[in-house]
């Protein structure tokens, strides 16, 4: 097991407005299903010019000695109706802590106070710790002796807020916003980016030269905040749950010596990978949190090439993406994404970016 860290964000740039990230994403482009099959999805390759593929045209993007690194969090059903007093009460589970509690966000808030008791359904309730800001409270679960296990019985999967489902989470999506290679539970929200894999996709992956290697960073609800202050530098990030072990820290680090490239599947690999990377670029064992927040200037020590999503405008994840490729070039991508019709958000299409360096 690697060494236990607590790592705080980068310092954005003091002159970085949260306007500077936005633009206009018609209704039309967010998707509420996902691809049927998962790799027919649309694949923009952003480098110095814009080329249209596929997510079943990956392997041959890829060179041999790649190295492809994946998350293999498994998404919890972490969503939960229950009633407080008689009231309806909707929390969303995003972070567990080291007590045995979560961190959750709990729909209204306001009308909570620490000791209440929240009942779902069969006895399966939860205690009121702690009321923190932005609708963030922390619950406790007493008597649940397995509480992935109630969660199985009563929770459902957090689909995040711009999927609309009035009666909540089909039964297909309990498989659809799920990663064929999910392994270990805790996620509350998917890694988006390996939505689009298959084991096919995965096999064809291997078979141009390039190998997998996999990390877990349990992905909060955080991730789907909007940024509300002004100034990016105000924004505080939610931690996350990561963890890299020797062998693929060995692996990556070795195919990085051998000239291959670091191609990360999803924001979430890319920022534990750069959470535990040194200047020189060598990624070491690490367990523990991250709440690292990159944005333009962030110089990339880890990752070479990104496949991701496209993501919300004035969000973290479109900041992040900004400082990989370039802002002017992100700019550029989207609007062509949303002209030619290319799906956004968790269900939609992806795309394959190339690192530039900052200036």
């Amino acid at each position: 097991m690697g060494e236990i860290l607590n790592v705080t964000g980068t310092n954005p740039r003091a002159d970085l407005q949260t306007g500077d990230f936005d633009f206009e994403l018609p209704s039309e482009n967010i998707a509420t299903e996902p691809a049927r099959p998962r790799e027919s999805a649309k694949l923009l390759e952003v480098g110095e010019t814009l080329v249209d593929h596929t997510v079943a045209d990956l392997p041959s993007l890829l060179t041999p000695g790649d190295v492809v690194v994946i998350n293999d969090t498994r998404v919890i059903p972490a969503r939960l109706r229950g009633t407080r007093r008689g009231a309806k009460v909707q929390v969303t589970l995003h972070k567990a802590e080291a007590d045995g509690t979560w961190k959750v966000f709990a729909r209204p808030a306001r009308k909570l106070s620490t000791g209440d008791i929240i009942d779902f359904a069969d006895g399966f309730t939860a205690r009121v710790e702690a009321k923190g800001e932005a609708g963030e409270v922390t619950l406790s679960f007493p008597g649940a002796d397995d509480l992935f296990g109630a969660l199985a019985k009563h929770g459902e999967m957090p689909l995040p807020p711009y999927i609309s489902r009035p009666g909540g989470a089909t039964t297909a999506d309990e498989n659809d916003y799920q990663t064929v290679y999910a392994a270990r539970q805790g996620a509350v929200a998917a890694p988006t980016a390996g939505l689009h894999f298959t084991d096919g996709l995965m096999e064809a992956v291997r078979a141009a030269g390039a190998q997998f290697a996999t990390v877990t960073l349990h992905v909060g609800a955080g991730t789907f905040l909007p940024v509300k202050v002004d100034r990016i530098a105000d924004h505080r990030m939610h931690s996350e749950w990561g963890e890299i072990d020797a062998d693929t820290a060995a692996t990556i680090n070795a195919a990085r010596a051998a000239g291959g490239r670091i191609v990360s599947v999803g924001t979430t690999p890319l920022r534990l990978l750069e959470t535990a990377a040194t200047e020189d670029g060598k990624v070491h064992p690490f367990t523990g949190d991250t709440d690292i927040f990159i944005t333009p200037g962030y110089r990339f020590k880890a990752v070479d090439t990104l496949m991701t999503n496209f993501h919300l405008p004035r969000s973290t994840l479109f900041m992040l993406v900004s400082a990989f490729a370039g802002l002017d070039r992100m700019r550029a991508a989207y609007q062509h994404a949303i002209q030619t019709g290319y799906r956004f958000y968790s269900y939609g299409d992806s795309s394959l970016l190339h690192k530039v360096d900052p200036t």
